[in-house]
This record gives C-alpha cells, structure tokens and sequence, in this order.
C-alpha cells in the first residue's frame, strides 16, 4: 500500500497547533478571554481540546505512517525511539528556567542554557542513525532523572510530567497496539480503559480522606501522584499534576481512537464514505460524551472517560469536515497558514515554549520606574503593544498574536525550503 500524506490532517493539526500557541502566550495572563483559558474544573473550554486534539491526530498518523503492518526488532526500536525522544524534549522545557552554570547570571547564564538547549534540540530531532538516536536518548533520560533526584538544590523539584511526555506515552502504546492488535482488541482496549478509570477514580476510596471523590486535590489521582511524584509536580504548592499518572491512562483512548479513524481513511474505500463514516462516529461519540457527562463529569485535569468521547468525538467531526472540504471537494484555498504550520509542529511545540522563558531572563530598566526593572518580554508587551488597546483582554490577545505571526514567518521560511523537523 502507498503511503499517503493527507493534507487535511496536516491543516487540522495546524489549527491546533496554533491556537495552543495563542493559549500558551497571552501579552497578559490576568486578562485573557474565557474561552482561552482552561476550565475552572469541571466543563470543556476550546482550550481543553487542544491537548486531547493533538494526541487524537497522533492516534490518525500511525497508519498513514505505517500503511504496511510488519513487526521487527527495527520496528520496535524505531516506536521506542521515537517515545524516548520526544519525552525527553517535553522534560527538557521544564529544566530550561532551572540550569545553572558556573555560578554564571543574567545574559551569560542566557547564552549558555540557549546553547544547550540548541545542543539538546539537535541531539533529540537531528536525523541521526538508529544506534545513535539510541545512545542519545538513553543518555538524556537519564541525565534528566539523575539531576531531578540527585540532591542537587537547582533541580530538586523540577516538573517531570508534561505535555509532551504524555504525547509520548500514548504514541509508544497506539504504534504497539496497531502493529500487534486487530480492530477489534483495539476497540475492546479502549472500552476497558475507559470503564476501569471511571471504577478506580469513582469506586475506590481515598486513603487519608475517605470516598472516592471528583474535587480537586482529594480525589485517588491526586492522591497517586502526590505518592509517585512528590516534589516534581506541576506546582509545589498543589498535590496533582495535570498530566499525572492516572489521568494518562484514559488518555490513552483519544490515542486509540485516533488509530482507528486514521484506519477508517486508511481503508479502500470511496472517500466520502470515509467522510460519511467519520461523521457518524464523531457524533455517536459526542453524544455518549455528553451522557456520561451526567455521572461522570467532563474535565481536563482528571481526563475523564466523558472527556475522552466529547473531545475524540469533536476531533473526529472536525476532521471529517476538513477531509471532505480539503480532500474531497479539493478546495484548499485559505488553508495555506495553517498547512505551514501543520508540517513542522515539533519545532513549535519546542521552541515557542523556550523563547518566552529565554526573554524573561533579560532585564532592562523600567521607563515607568527607573529604579526598578522589567524583564524583556514584558516590556514588549507592555510598551511595544498593550497601548494600542483600550481594552486589556484584547491587547493581551493581540500580544499572542503578534507571536503567531513571528511564528508564522519563520515556519513560511522553512516550509519554503522544504524544512521539517521531526522525531
């Protein structure tokens, strides 16, 4: 079978991309937009797709990557591999902020972790051979796990858990899942995923609080990870990590249901029943999203089982849409943005994360306050773009912007040159 690249997957991870771009980058983050902002708790904001979004594409890719199932060692290493690689780039941006060297500070300290990171950056998406890939990111991982449990008071509560790292995970189990499995034992996965999280999480009680519960910090998946991750959670002064070890499991299935759709486009079939087919799937999953919405609430930072439907379910509609738009219909004027985005995601996924940790180290004195400083990049904003706007949210959605569109020309240069990075 020839292997197919599907220009509506690469548009739909684009969107994605960039709106997580815009969510992660506000000019100000005490004045954002409701619907750029995560969900309190309980509910579903357009910012809680982007994640479960990206891991559903990733589910869609692994056929299209592989239209010929064959199982070997390479095979294997390959999957390995790859996980190891791009778990250790979503590690990396939680020490970025924490390297120190040689007792070196402000610019000098700059230089040296960009440096580093450009090594790390090169080490874990350069085009490397298979024994070398291996060794680095062997070498890397353990690096990573040697500081954050050395004693050494930089790294002692350094984050290990992550998007990424998450992202990682999943795409090991998926590749092993669709290589080993049949449709249905991956169907029948997910299905048991799904209700033995909903068991653990709502059956099982709590040791030192009591019933199982769905707040925030006393329920089983804060308890676990307050166990397996203390001092290496999201913040130090809460007791769960939004991408903590629970929660990853039901993740899974927006994996696994990726994998399944991207079979369903896979299949050799006419194309708009491929489309008819996913928009079927896509609302029968919304609807069983909603429903078990009922006893078992939607929410982000415990991934619930309703959570996984009603976001697969909307990844899944939304593709369709796109495929029969893109693919089908053959109309792709107005997607040229979002396809520039949509081939070189890891480049984003990594530096756009970098950067803003990189201008907070620069200080420079404050024009408002000459005795006091202010780091670079809130001087930007706050005097390059916020006077603009009378309104606060809307200068700092303006501050995202202007991001994107830096953003946007350094992803038109290499697409340009036919640049793409990957794992």
């Amino acid at each position: 079978m020839i292997r197919e690249r599907l220009i509506s997957l690469d548009v739909f991870r684009g969107l994605t991309i960039l709106l997580m771009t815009i969510v992660n980058n506000p000019g100000d983050w005490g004045h954002v937009y409701a619907p750029l902002l995560h969900s309190e708790w309980h509910g579903c904001t357009p910012t809680d797709l982007v994640f479960p979004f990206f891991i559903f594409i990733m589910g869609v890719a692994v056929p299209l990557a592989m239209p010929t199932k064959t199982w070997e060692s390479t095979t294997f290493n390959k999957i390995l591999v790859r996980s190891l690689r791009m778990f250790c780039l979503g590690i990396f941006f939680n020490y970025f902020a924490k390297i120190q060297l040689f007792g070196l500070d402000g610019i000098p300290l700059l230089v040296g972790r960009l440096i580093i990171t450009i090594a790390v950056g090169y080490a874990l998406m350069g085009n490397f051979s298979s024994k070398v890939k291996n060794i680095l990111a062997f070498s890397i991982l353990f690096i990573y796990l040697f500081l954050a449990y050395s004693g050494i008071e930089a790294y002692h509560d350094v984050r290990l858990p992550g998007v990424l790292q998450r992202i990682a995970i999943v795409y090991f189990v998926v590749s092993l899942l669709y290589l080993k499995t049949t449709r249905k034992t991956q169907i029948i996965t997910g299905i048991v995923l799904l209700l033995g999280y909903w068991a653990i999480i709502t059956l099982i009680p709590v040791p030192g609080i009591g019933a199982a519960n769905l707040d925030k910090g006393t329920n089983l998946a804060s308890y676990v990870d307050s166990i397996l991750l203390r001092g290496h959670m999201y913040r130090e002064s809460i007791t769960w990590d939004p991408e903590g070890i629970l929660s990853t499991i039901p993740s899974i299935v927006n994996g696994i249901i990726g994998l399944l759709i991207g079979q369903v486009l896979q299949a050799d079939t006419i194309k708009i029943q491929k489309a008819q087919k996913m928009g079927i799937i896509g609302t029968i999953l919304i609807f069983f999203g909603l429903l078990w919405d009922i006893v078992f609430p939607i929410n982000k930072a415990l991934w619930t089982s309703s959570y996984v439907l009603y976001t697969t379910g909307l990844a899944t509609t939304c593709l369709a849409f796109l495929y029969y738009v893109i693919d089908i219909a053959e109309y792709k004027k107005g997607f040229k943005l979002f396809l520039i985005w949509g081939v070189n995601p890891m480049i984003v996924f990594f530096f756009s994360q970098i950067i803003p940790q990189a201008l907070v180290m620069v200080q420079l004195k404050n024009p408002e306050n000459p005795e006091t400083q202010i780091n670079l990049l809130n001087y930007l904003y706050h005097f390059g773009i916020a006077p603009f706007f009378s309104n606060p949210m809307t200068a700092s959605l303006a501050g995202a912007l202007v991001y994107v569109a830096i953003w946007t020309f350094i992803l038109w240069i290499f697409y340009k040159n036919k640049l793409i990075f990957k794992v």
